[in-house]
């Protein structure tokens, strides 16, 4: 992504302490390095049931979208095929970062988005898994999948620098709206809404 998202203060209840003002807002590359330097991130879903489901997952943050791979088979995927939202997180419930958006199915040409990908991929290296440039290639896609995100919160001192960060486009999402009244203590500072 070559513009960075919108930012500015999510909607949360009264209570939290939000700042009313945007000082103190993080920029986004300090929240997309963040993105790009972690090694393990949560993946969650929809069951066609709708109960929800989360995986940890391998991956990487380039060029704007979390690019993961796997097969079509395991859950989340069989997921994401009949209802594409996700939530991304990252392991740290102090400095957060979560990213939400939708996961589709693509490939990647060995002498396009493929060499890119599989040097990102190489913070793997030391664990067993570097694939080629041309891993992604085939009809299939070799399980590559993308996540477009729409919304990203991130805080690494809640609630002073606590930030929302809003994507253009045609699918980026409505802004979710707090429920007035709703007393601080019935939720955590670790679960604020968007």
């Amino acid at each position: 992504m070559d513009v960075a998202p919108a930012a500015d203060r999510p909607a949360l209840p009264e209570g939290y302490g939000l700042p009313a003002s945007t000082e103190g807002l993080l920029d986004w590359a300090t929240v997309e390095e963040r993105l790009r330097a972690a090694r393990h991130y949560w993946l969650s879903s929809v069951r066609p049931d709708g109960r929800p489901h989360s995986v940890p997952r391998w991956g990487v943050w380039l060029e704007g979208r979390f690019w993961y791979d796997g097969a079509p088979t395991t859950r989340h995927t069989r997921n994401v095929e009949r209802n594409p939202a996700v939530t991304l997180t990252l392991e740290s419930g102090t400095e957060v970062v979560i990213v939400e958006g939708e996961s589709q199915a693509t490939r990647a040409d060995p002498d396009g988005l493929g060499p890119r990908l599989a040097e990102a991929f190489g913070k793997y290296a030391g664990a067993g898994y570097s694939p080629d440039a041309d891993s992604w290639s085939g009809d299939d896609g070799g399980g590559l999948r993308v996540i477009t995100p729409h919304l990203v919160l991130a805080w690494f001192d809640f609630p002073t620098d606590c930030t929302r960060f809003r994507f253009a486009g045609p699918a980026a999402s409505p802004e979710p709206t707090s429920s007035p009244g709703s007393p601080a203590s019935a939720a955590s500072p670790a679960s604020p809404e968007a």
